[in-house]
């Protein structure tokens, strides 16, 4: 997994214009972010047709809250430079529940 350098939103956005992206907002202190981590790889091998970027919030916390991603961990997908979902919140999250997040992404890109 690519791992995001301390960023702005500009030169983020800029980073994402061309390809599929998913942002995986975690903190090595964050208990839900340890139990997510270890079903990534799988994840990540799952659906190679994203590039999977490990943002660190506190790295990245101007970032974070540009975008308004408060709670961690979190996802944001973007395709060509565009956000085409997020599944951000403060709950812990499996890994079916990221697949499905990751699904639905598809199915409304075909819309």
């Amino acid at each position: 997994m690519e791992i995001l350098p301390k960023m702005n939103l500009s030169s983020l956005e800029n980073k994402l214009q061309e390809g599929k992206y998913i942002l995986f907002f975690q903190a090595d202190w964050c208990p839900d972010c340890r139990f997510i981590k270890p079903s990534m790889p799988e994840i990540e091998k799952e659906y190679s047709n994203y590039t999977f970027v490990k943002v660190d919030r506190d790295e990245n916390i101007d970032l974070a809250q540009q975008m308004d991603v408060l709670g961690i961990p979190s996802f944001v997908a973007y395709d060509g430079g565009k956000e085409i979902g997020r599944f951000v919140s403060k709950d812990r999250k499996t890994k079916k529940e990221v697949e499905d997040f990751i699904n639905s992404l598809s199915t409304d890109s075909v819309k």
